[in-house]
């Protein structure tokens, strides 16, 4: 998306690094009259930052785009630096004052030293009527509220043409003669606007820094601040003091001479330059002491376990931060996990499912999720050792194993699907130092609600934009009626403030509503609570939490449709292995069942039979399913799944086979589509409050590529094309909505589709199914992946 910047004069006070190269980026972009000097960086910002410009309408002066006369000036106290930057065609005029140049103004950059900002501010204040009418003034200062400060100072209130904001950028080189005009392609830029802050200002702002290739954030001072004292200021601080304590020592040249490539990375940032930094954390000074004071609290732990030879405490600190360090390097390059919560990911993924293909082979899914969840959270509960193998590793499913680092539990791996847990035991969880985040993890939400509902500290519960719509009250309610505190935003929605150090009791509690997730939150909360702790479920669900603890030798009773247990008790460590998912499995069974010459095997599938709706429901439409090779493992039946092509017959779903295929249906719902006749669904409202309103964007998209269908308020009846051979319906571009089983379900129906099925919005099925594509291509179908700006 092109961006240009209508300004007629920007006024950049301040000509050095930071100056120099906004300058630069812009004279790149195409701003202002071509000068001698300028071509290598408009070839240097085409190359290095792939920039373009785009129109942002009526948001500042300048109507009809930047007319010939646009300039850029400069004011900086060094006459010499003004004249490089003329003679390098970066500024069309400078001055060392500032009076002079503010004539005409219509956006001014405040580029100068954190605590020089006060005296320019007072200066720019005493002249800035003299600016264009519209003027907008912002800064670069890496700490906002000191600027803030001065602002108010100077002109007796904070200005709502004044936006506050900082280029997370920079170099060891300094002066206009370093001017890089690409020094902010694909770095972020933070904005800070105040409530007051008028929105065509910020939007001016907003579009300086999208034309120099940067993107742009918007955050809170206090939050910025905050931010900026871990990520940016702390590790200088850290690296001035490790660089400057060597240097002192009489051996410092054999240190240095032998010193390996880590030492390198980290210390060169104590290049930088050094009055710039005395001047940040004099600014900065209460958030920088902040977080130095929980950097010592830190050493001072690891140093404690050092002395004692505590090989679990090390073990517990250096994998948290080696998985912290990789969940770090994901945010930024959106490989894997969200973007970090406070901002929005800029790029969709789309899936093109071209029609045809077979499916045949004989391949292993994932493992289960549900039981991967469950498999951390019990292993950290328990004493001892627990060794799981087959671990989804699915962005889901780690993001409960960091949650658990962030609460002090050691955990080896995951590697090639096996993970160590060192279990703290029922009371030895450590308060996270943050909101936990659990992704798009509706399980793990839910299930983490119960277990911390019995802990001494607080915490918070928060996920990604999906998850924050969830209902997260038919948890919270019957967490209260056990006595625990918990807070949620609009709505029952999340995030959620769990307030620790309450006694919960027992109690008896009928669901409303079919749910293992939350049948299992109160099973955990039971574990805290004193007395018993008793679940009725309207209809069977799946009963993973209930083995896995018999499995641990917690103690769970079941009779008819009621479960109960006995709070107070203990886990004792044993070994997992999780099984293939079958809702992972099902994507490929119905792919099978619907595609004529299909003959796929599917490995070690999780048959429990609380979820084997999906068999049962396919077998009743005719599909050609057999079970295979069937055996126990800790606790949970596994088996083969054997499926081959047979003609499928619409059929009225039994309402008992409902809440065992309740995740299952986006799938089936594509097999139905294929079946000869009518399918019919009744009593599936649970559907609604998944990760979309899975009826409805179903229905949405069997519109889409031309499938009958009636839409109902707790099911839907689908008319099948029930051809032996050939196309059942046509392509189009469906909305998956982020739903991780909207967009695989749709690509296995591309295999019966008459045209391409395009579907947006895929990044999600990293969630809950890492490797889905390569199965895909694997077995048959032929399937894409493009990359797509938001």
């Amino acid at each position: 998306m092109e961006v240009e910047v209508r300004e007629p004069r920007i006024l950049i006070v301040g000509l050095g690094l930071i100056g120099g190269s906004l300058a630069a980026a812009l004279r790149a972009a195409g701003f202002g009259a071509a000068k001698e000097g300028t071509a290598g960086f408009g070839a240097a910002k085409e190359g290095a930052a792939g920039v373009g410009r785009r129109d942002v309408g009526d948001a500042g002066p300048g109507e009809g785009g930047a007319a010939p006369q646009a300039e850029i000036l400069a004011c900086d106290p060094d006459a010499a630096e003004i004249a490089r930057g003329i003679e390098m065609g970066l500024i069309d005029r400078g001055d060392t004052r500032l009076a002079p140049l503010v004539e005409g103004a219509s956006l001014v950059v405040l580029a100068v030293p954190v605590l020089a900002m006060a005296g320019v501010m007072r200066e720019l204040a005493g002249c800035l009527e003299r600016a264009a009418p519209e003027v907008v003034v912002t800064d670069v200062g890496s700490t906002k509220a000191a600027i803030r400060e001065a602002a108010v100072a100077a002109f007796g209130r904070m200005p709502a043409n004044l936006v506050l904001g900082h280029p997370i950028a920079g170099s060891e080189k300094s002066g206009v003669a370093a001017a890089d005009p690409s020094l902010y392609a694909r770095h972020k830029v933070i904005l800070t606007p105040e409530p007051d802050t008028n929105p065509a200002a910020t939007a001016r702002v907003r579009a300086l820094w999208e034309c120099c290739g940067a993107e742009v954030l918007e955050m809170a001072v206090e939050r910025h601040d905050q931010v900026l004292a871990r990520t940016s200021h702390l590790p200088h601080l850290l690296a001035f003091s490790l660089v400057d304590t060597l240097a002192r020592q009489d051996e410092r040249l054999e240190i240095f001479r032998y010193a390996a490539g880590g030492f390198r990375d980290f210390t060169r940032i104590a290049g930088s330059d050094p009055v710039m930094w005395r001047d940040i954390f004099i600014a900065n000074r209460d958030a920088v002491l902040a977080s130095l004071d929980d950097f010592e609290a830190g050493v001072a732990r690891l140093r404690r376990a050092v002395e004692r030879g505590d090989g679990d405490a090390m073990l517990a600190t250096f994998d948290r931060a080696s998985h912290a360090r990789h969940y770090f390097e994901s945010l930024l390059n959106q490989t894997s996990y969200q973007a970090e919560y406070q901002m929005q990911q800029h790029g969709k993924l789309r899936y093109r499912a071209s029609p045809g293909g077979g499916v045949t082979g004989r391949i292993r899914v994932p493992g289960d999720k549900s039981i991967s969840h469950r498999s951390i959270m019990l292993g950290a509960l328990a004493e001892g050792v627990t060794e799981v193998k087959g671990f989804l590793e699915g962005e889901d499913s780690l993001a409960t194993l960091q949650a658990f680092r962030e609460m002090g539990v050691a955990i080896e791996g995951p590697h090639q699907g096996r993970v160590t847990v060192h279990g703290v035991g029922m009371h030895g969880l450590r308060a996270p130092s943050g909101p936990l985040y659990v992704g798009n993890a509706g399980t793990a939400m839910r299930l983490f609600a119960g277990l911390l509902a019995g802990q001494a500290f607080d915490t918070e519960l928060t996920g990604d934009a999906s998850l924050t719509r969830r209902p997260m009250g038919r948890v919270a309610d019957p967490l209260r009626l056990m006595g625990a505190k918990i807070d949620t935003a609009e709505g029952g929605r999340p995030p959620l403030h769990i307030h620790g150090g309450r006694t919960l009791k027992g109690i008896t509690y009928d669901m409303p509503m079919a749910s293992a997730q939350v049948k299992s939150c109160l099973l955990l909360a039971g574990l805290y609570a004193e007395g018993e702790t008793r679940v009725r479920e309207p209809a069977p669900t799946r009963d993973h939490t209930e083995r896995m603890l018999s499995g641990f030798g917690y103690a769970v009773h079941r009779e008819g449709d009621t479960c109960w247990l006995e709070g107070g008790g203990r886990l004792t460590a044993a070994p997992i292995d999780v099984p293939s998912d079958i809702s992972s499995a099902t994507f490929f069974l119905v792919a099978a069942a619907i595609t004529p010459g299909s003959d796929l095997v599917l490995e070690h599938v999780g048959i429990n039979p609380t979820r084997i709706g999906v068999i049962n429901i396919l077998r009743l439409m005719g599909a050609d399913l057999r079970l295979e090779n069937e055996h126990e493992v800790g606790g949970e039946p596994v088996a083969d799944l054997h499926i081959r092509y047979a003609p499928l017959q619409g059929i009225d779903i039994p309402v008992d086979q409902v809440p065992l295929a309740i995740d299952e249906f986006p799938a089936l719902f594509i097999a139905a589509a294929n079946a000869r006749g009518v399918t019919r669904l009744r009593g599936a409202e649970e559907l609604r409050v998944k990760e979309s309103d899975r009826l409805k964007a179903m229905a949405d998209g069997l519109a889409v590529i031309g499938v009958e269908h009636t839409l109902l308020e707790d099911g839907i009846d689908i008319v099948g094309g029930g051809r032996p051979e050939g196309a059942n319906y046509g392509g189009g571009r469906i909305d998956s909505l982020g739903d991780h089983r909207i967009a695989m379900s749709f690509a296995i129906a591309a295999l019966r589709a008459g045209e391409p099925i395009e579907i947006d919005d895929c990044a999600n099925v990293a969630t809950s199914f890492p490797g889905f594509i390569d199965l895909a291509r694997r077995v048959g179908l032929t399937l894409e992946e493009r990359q797509e700006a938001s």
